[in-house]
């Protein structure tokens, strides 16, 4: 990765927290909680899960930055949304935390040099090295993948 690569996602990800709380403003409960399917998230779990993402990456990214050998937990997503109670959620503090958590997050980013992103950590999942620059690609374009579901779903239901 490149400095101007390095700098391009970040102006990339500073902007998500922005679409993402311009995507859902307004949206009633009967909109927020619509699911496509049973097994699928609604709008609400997707916004609590785009929170946590936010901290967990911010942990990996910390990790890799600052300890000599990061060893990176690997999460199970759904049994986070379900333990931690994803759809009785506050729409409103989800999308304040994952914007808080970035910005945060941008901050330590800002920082770094493009060299920094070869760092890495080992990821038990993977079962190997896993770099900086591959942890940032998934970052950035995370909270744009959802966005596309949360359009969909709003489409789903008729809002």
């Amino acid at each position: 990765m490149t400095d101007k690569e390095l700098k391009k996602l970040i102006e990339k990800a500073e902007k998500e927290p922005r679409l993402i709380a311009a995507a859902v403003s307004g949206l009633k409960d009967k909109v927020l909680d619509y699911k496509s399917s049973p097994e699928k998230w609604s709008i609400r779990e997707i916004l609590a899960h785009l929170a946590d993402s936010e901290l967990i990456s911010g942990m990996r990214m910390r990790q890799i930055l600052a300890d000599k050998d990061a060893i990176l937990g690997p999460i199970d997503q759904d049994a986070w949304a379900g333990s931690l109670g994803y759809g009785e959620s506050s729409p409103a503090e989800s999308v304040a935390l994952f914007g808080l958590l970035r910005h945060a997050n941008l901050r330590v980013l800002r920082r770094i040099k493009a060299e920094d992103t070869k760092r890495s950590g080992f990821h038990p999942e993977y079962k190997r090295q896993f770099t900086l620059e591959e942890l940032l690609g998934r970052m950035a374009g995370h909270a744009e993948n959802h966005l596309g579901q949360i359009e969909k779903l709003k489409e789903g239901v008729g809002a």
